[in-house]
């Protein structure tokens, strides 16, 4: 049986309401890191589905580093001006600046990316391996695996969040999603250094 204590908890680590927080922890049969995963998988549909709706608010989150020399302007929006002020949205959105300081993304999303980059990075790819007296099948494989780690290091949305490697920036939306209610989208930002 679950206790309220339990459900408090879970309520408190998640944002997640009491009532889907009691849910998961049923299923789960009391398991609070199981119950969590629950969570993740059902927000993870709730975001599915609010992905179609509108995003016609949202904010300009600007954020400097301390030493002055990097800068990131970030375009984040949602679906209603309430949201918008949120502290919970402008929370994401201040994660999300912090992200796109320390690492360096050129895209919002993989697709994003031109073809031209693509090829670029493919040449080089197989530039290296070339000479490695591997069958072909296994040159496609490490050239594949290298173009799909090099797309995720240059995706924002594809990228390991810093402050938690087990979750990409994808996944923290969508967590603030299931929480927020409403669909929430990074239209767009800029990173300047010198």
């Amino acid at each position: 049986m679950t206790t309220i204590e339990e459900i408090k908890q879970l309520r408190e680590e998640t944002g997640v309401s009491p009532t889907e927080c009691k849910k998961a922890l049923t299923e789960a049969k009391g398991d609070v890191e199981k119950a969590k995963e629950l969570l993740r998988i059902w927000g993870k549909t709730v975001a599915n589905k609010k992905v179609t709706r509108e995003v016609k608010s949202g904010l300009i989150e600007g954020y400097i580093h301390l030493n002055s020399k990097t800068g990131v302007l970030l375009d984040i929006r949602c679906e209603s001006d309430f949201v918008a002020n949120s502290e919970e949205f402008k929370k994401l959105a201040h994660e999300i600046a912090l992200q796109i300081a320390a690492m360096k993304p050129f895209f919002v999303k993989e697709e994003d990316i031109p073809e031209e980059f693509i090829d670029g990075e493919k040449k080089i790819y197989q530039e290296q391996v070339k000479d490695s007296g591997k069958p072909q099948k296994i040159v496609d494989q490490i050239i594949e695996g290298k173009l799909k780690k090099y797309k995720e290091g240059v995706s924002l949305l594809s990228q390991l969040w810093i402050k938690d490697d087990s979750k990409t920036i994808k996944n923290l939306i969508e967590e603030a999603i299931a929480k927020i209610g409403e669909n929430i989208e990074v239209k767009k930002f800029t990173r300047y250094e010198i």
